[in-house]
């Protein structure tokens, strides 16, 4: 029952989340880190009323960025975490990605004043890797988001799903980046 009782009073946190729709270059020239790993271990852990899930992600490959350490923290909104009392709370967030133990992704990464490491555009900024078994070709997926999201003119957007190999999204995130630069 108290589970319950923290769960509704936190609900007002996020009542209707509306996202911003980015495209894949617009996520590259955003992002202040863009790196592909295994994510090793996640926990949740309060920062002040929200719950955020820390992932200890091993990076395999620095795309955009500043030399990183060989693992980078990314907190994700939502999760579960003890309180004071001990009693577990559990808080979801609409768009929210959840990242896997032992899974590879690619990740557009954006790390504030703060300091927090966080996913750009919630699970917008997230690829799972796939081998695929017929040639060993590796393989990043965006599956389409559910969530509602509005276009740069406001008008509601509906992004469609991304499958590309790790390559073509290696080369269009560096097409992405040298655009900018010029």
């Amino acid at each position: 029952m108290r589970v319950l009782l923290a769960i509704l009073s936190l609900a007002g946190l996020a009542p209707a989340t509306t996202l911003q729709y980015l495209s894949l270059d617009q996520m590259a020239q955003k992002s202040t880190a863009i790196v592909r790993g295994r994510v090793n271990s996640c926990l949740g852990k309060f920062r002040g009323p929200v719950i955020y899930t820390h992932c200890q992600v091993t990076v395999t490959e620095q795309w955009k960025g500043a030399a990183s350490p060989s693992t980078v923290d990314v907190a994700v909104m939502g999760g579960s975490a003890a309180d004071a009392s001990g009693s577990r709370l559990v808080q979801n967030f609409p768009g929210a990605p959840q990242l896997a133990v032992g899974q590879e992704y690619v990740l557009f990464l954006w790390t504030g004043k703060s300091g927090l490491t966080q996913i750009i555009g919630f699970s917008q900024g997230v690829f799972d890797l796939k081998t695929l078994s017929l040639n060993s070709a590796v393989t990043a997926v965006r599956p389409a988001a559910n969530e509602p999201m509005l276009g740069p003119d406001g008008s509601p957007a509906k992004p469609e799903s991304i499958e590309m190999s790790v390559s073509q999204l290696r080369a269009r995130v560096v097409k992405a980046l040298g655009a900018v630069s010029k």
